[in-house]
Order: C-alpha cells, then structure tokens, then sequence
C-alpha cells in the first residue's frame, strides 16, 4: 500500500468556509469583505488557501463576478450546513456559559436602524454590559439570506417583505409605520383638486417627476402601479435603493416621492424642507425575526422586549391630511 498517499490531508478551517459562504452569496469580493469586516488581499489569500486543500477550484473569476464551479456548487451547501450547525451549538451553549462576552448579530433596513436601534442598543447594555453587536444594514432579501444561512440572529424590516409563511422564523411585531407622499417644501397641494389646474407650470413638473425604488420587483411593481393610476403622466427621474437618498432629492426639489413615514426621522427630530401628505395605502408593520428557539434564550428575549419597549416611545413625524385630487382613490398595499 502507498502510504504517501494514505497522509492526513490539512483541515479546512470555519473562517475559510465563512470566507467561501460570504463570498458565494456576495456580488463582489469587495462586497464579502466588507460584510466579513477583513480585508480584500486577506479575503482572497484564504480563498486561495481554501481551494489548494481542496485541489479544485471553486469560482470561475471574471471581471466584477465569482461564478461557482461544479466543485463549488458541491461545496456550498455542504459548508452551509457546517456552519450552521456550529451556530447551533454555540448558541444551545449559551444558557451555560458565565462570565463571557458574546455579540449579538443583527441586520436590518435603514430607517429601522438608525432610528429603533441606538436607544434600544443603549438600554440592553445596561443591563447586560458584556454584549457587543454586530450590525449590517441591508436590502430585505439579503437579510433573510443571512437569517437563513444562521449569520445573523436577528432581522428588523417590514411586514410587506415577509412571505407568508415566515420562512420558519418567529415574528415579533414592533410598531406601525404609514406611507406617506414627501415633496419639496415649497409644494403646497392642501387644496390642490385638479393638479393641471392649480399648480403653476413649475410646480405641476416637480409633482409629476417621481423617485421610486429598486427593492425588488414585486415591491417595485406595486410602486409603478400607484403612480401610474394616480400620477398617469409623471416620470421617473431616479430609482433609488435607499429611503434617505431619495427624501434627500426630494428635499432638493427633484420630485415627489412616496416613502415610510419613518425615513424622514433623523434621530427624534424629522426632516426639514419637506411637506408630508398622507395617501390611501396600507400601513407598514415593522416586524423583528428571529429563529423560534433563540427568542425564550438570553440575552435575545430581553432584547426583543427592549426593541419592543423602545418602540413605543417613538414618535412619527407629522402628517398633513390626504390632498384632494389623492382623496377617494383605492387603498394600495405595498
């Protein structure tokens, strides 16, 4: 028998397979980097590592993509399951572990973050001050990917993200958050039945020049579909991926644009030089997820009450009344 051959082959480590799992899901390595909070050169090294122990490679490397090979199709869902399970164990552990830190990883929308999570953040540390956080600020779907994948134990977004089913996570209400129409400060519409005919030439052109959103195509079709019935001859002039970059453009006079009430909070105080009107569309129900056995564990069932309490101390900002040529149309649910 050859021995050389029968020689232990080197073990694959976890971070690698993090490495490898961040870098399958991500657009650009520089995106996994980020996310992994090390460095790119460190990053591609580990991968390079990864696919010398495993004697193929396992990404076909183009300019601004990482495709999977067959080798690395076989892998993923194999290293998913690894990590999984260590997350599992870890956290089974958790109820008998004293005297250690331990982080609480989280991800969620943008306005719920900046808003919810500081004083919430602040509370909990009082009462458990060895926790840190791990905090990403992300697109609904990749925070369910990460909630999935068991890289983060919490996820903060709105119901109208939410399947059905709940993906198998319990859902734990917070608060309401109602859509409302943002536009420039100078644009009066409390009175305004005919926008053709009472709004000067200047101002009917910055009310049909809508800022919508990329989300996702259901959301993004929803949206269409309002301006469509109820703006029939506006035009987009840009598409966003963030509440606070299009309220910002709307601020500067660019368009209209219809937005959560919450975006528009800076902290406690609400965005100047924007008028806020109320439209006929359902409201938001901003929801936490957390996977059904972590939420009776500490320090995650404290938490979610802190999240919970917290939120019932905020106040939305102020909402004129629905401007007549919006009142009496169909209810939209986004």
């Amino acid at each position: 028998m050859n021995t050389q051959s029968m020689r232990p082959h080197p073990d694959i480590s976890l971070h690698q397979l993090k490495i490898f799992t961040a870098v399958a899901h991500a657009a650009t390595l520089t995106e996994a980097a980020k996310q992994l909070g090390i460095a790119q050169p460190s990053l591609s090294q580990q991968l390079s590592r990864l696919e010398t122990l495993v004697g193929a490679r396992l990404f076909n490397r183009r300019p601004g993509e990482m495709e999977l090979t067959e080798a690395g199709l076989y892998l993923l869902p194999k290293a998913e399951h690894v990590l999984r399970g260590m997350r599992d164990l870890e956290d089974g552990l958790m109820e008998y572990t004293s005297g250690r830190r331990m982080t609480i990883r989280l991800a969620g929308i943008t306005s719920v973050l900046r808003v919810l999570l500081p004083p919430a953040l602040r509370r909990l540390q009082e009462i458990f001050p060895d926790i840190d956080f791990d905090i990403q600020d992300m697109a609904p779907s990749d925070i369910f990917e990460l909630l999935y994948d068991r890289r983060i134990a919490v996820g903060l977004l709105a119901d109208n993200s939410i399947a059905a089913s709940g993906g198998g996570f319990a859902q734990i209400p917070l608060f309401t958050d109602s859509h409302v129409l943002a536009v420039p400060g100078h644009l009066d519409l409390s009175k305004v039945e005919k926008p053709e005919r009472d709004l000067p030439a200047d101002q009917l052109a910055t009310l049909n020049q809508s800022i919508q959103f990329a989300f996702g195509s259901q959301h993004t079709k929803r949206v269409q579909n309002w301006y469509e019935r109820l703006f029939p001859g506006h035009t987009i002039v840009a598409q966003c991926r963030s509440f606070e970059i299009a309220t910002e453009l709307v601020r500067a006079g660019t368009g209209v644009c219809l937005v959560p009430a919450l975006s528009l909070l800076h902290g406690t105080e609400t965005l100047k030089g924007i008028r806020l009107y109320a439209v006929n569309a359902v409201p938001r129900h901003i929801m936490a997820l957390i996977p059904s056995q972590y939420q009776h564990i500490e320090p995650y069932r404290t938490f979610l009450d802190t999240l919970k309490d917290t939120a019932q101390t905020i106040a939305l900002p102020e909402v004129l009344p629905i401007p007549p040529f919006l009142d009496g149309g169909p209810q939209a649910q986004f």
